[in-house]
């Protein structure tokens, strides 16, 4: 059986920190032979950032399973030499530096296309290849901060929020891997490869959806909503007796009847407030009041045995401790183990693409510092031992 359906295809992983390194670690779940390419000494960013176990950064190895790991110190007179021998065999290269820094190497798409024409370089940077915001650092939360996500996060009466987990830095990643995907199914057409330029400012912009077309069209200034769906009644958070929230959405014309005969408040649909989505949205506050009351002297589970049991959506605002024995999750393969050389037994998420005929597999932890530097520069190189000896004595790995 294949190794994933992206096996057979090579992987050059530049890239550091996050979105990077996530796009890539999804190839290597798929199959691909990923080599990661860190710095000499000091490797990826975020080797530094804890916390740490057996000596590991736990966000290293969050983001780099699935991969081989070499150094390659790209100041060194060799090192785009020796970059640019390793693109000769690569079908993909992945890298985030700040635009212009690949050409400023003498390693920019331009260049490494007459090295390999079937290469596909995919660069994933704050705002993009071009325009007047391509020179500036960007992180998720300054893109979700310029893109106005901020703005409709959060309690109205409060400051804007970010969300609790670095969204826009995986979403772009998810794109950069739509994008070498369609890039691999264009070369079977053309022989060639292509650049793929992705940025989390435009994955943050794309993510607002009807926000901007709400503003162009009615002048609708989409701001801070607290949990409330934006568009139907009732959809929010409910404070249980026992502290618990609770998060109900049968909003819609065809849920809302469900969910008053599951609170035995059928009559309430009479009421022309209530009788349609358009009247709740602009009674939501008398709507809500009547859920706040119905749910206020039950526990949480209470309520989502009830909802749930009419077929509605519900769910209880799950802590990480409950979320981490999640029989859903478990099942689904979601909640894993890795052994790693240095850390050991180290949980992770699982593979969260699923194929019937060629599912991927953890096929290898993330690689130590310059792991791989013999096998790689042995076998993508033809380099022998004394050849990746004096490499590594003039510094150049």
């Amino acid at each position: 059986m294949m190794q994933g359906p992206l096996e057979g295809i090579k992987v050059l992983d530049l890239s550091r920190v996050l979105a990077g390194p996530f796009c890539c670690m999804l190839l290597g779940d798929m199959g691909a032979e990923v080599v990661k390419v860190e710095r000499t000494e000091r490797g990826d960013d975020v080797r530094i950032v804890g916390p740490w176990v057996g000596g590991e950064s736990l966000y290293f190895l969050m983001m780099n399973r699935n991969k081989l790991g070499v150094t390659l110190n790209f100041r060194h007179p060799e090192g785009p030499s020796l970059l640019k021998s390793l693109v000769r065999q690569a079908d993909v290269l992945v890298e985030n530096f700040r635009a212009g820094t690949m050409e400023k190497m003498g390693c920019g798409y331009e260049e490494l296309k007459k090295v390999n024409p079937r290469l596909i370089m995919a660069s994933i940077s704050g705002f993009g290849q071009d325009g007047p915001y391509k020179d500036y650092t960007c992180y998720d939360m300054i893109a979700q901060a310029m893109s106005g996500h901020m703005e409709m996060t959060g309690d109205p009466e409060g400051p804007p929020m970010t969300t609790g987990s670095f969204l826009i830095d995986y979403s772009t990643a998810l794109l950069a891997l739509v994008g070498i995907m369609g890039a691999l199914r264009a070369r079977e057409h053309t022989g060639l490869g292509q650049r793929v330029d992705v940025a989390l400012f435009d994955t943050a912009a794309s993510f607002l959806v009807t926000a901007i077309p709400e503003y162009l069209l009615f002048g609708a200034k989409t701001t801070r909503r607290g949990n409330r769906d934006r568009y139907c009644a009732p959809a929010n958070l409910f404070r249980a007796k026992d502290g618990r929230w609770v998060f109900i959405a049968a909003a819609t014309d065809a849920l809302f009847p469900r969910l008053l005969k599951v609170m035995g408040r059928e009559e309430v649909l009479q009421d022309p407030r209530f009788a349609t989505n358009e009247a709740r949205m602009q009674h939501i506050e008398e709507g809500e009041a009547l859920l706040e009351a119905w749910v206020r002297p039950q526990t949480a589970d209470e309520v989502v045995a009830k909802v749930r049991g009419a077929g509605l959506p519900c769910a209880k605002v799950a802590t990480i401790e409950e979320v981490v024995t999640d029989p859903q999750l478990k099942h689904r393969g979601m909640l894993v183990e890795m052994d790693h050389p240095a850390a050991g037994r180290v949980p992770m998420h699982g593979l969260n693409i699923h194929f019937s005929e060629t599912p991927g597999k953890i096929r290898r932890p993330p690689p130590v510092l310059g792991q791989h530097n013999d096998e790689v520069y042995g076998r993508w190189l033809n380099l022998d031992a004394s050849g990746v000896a004096r490499l590594k004595a003039e510094g150049v790995i």
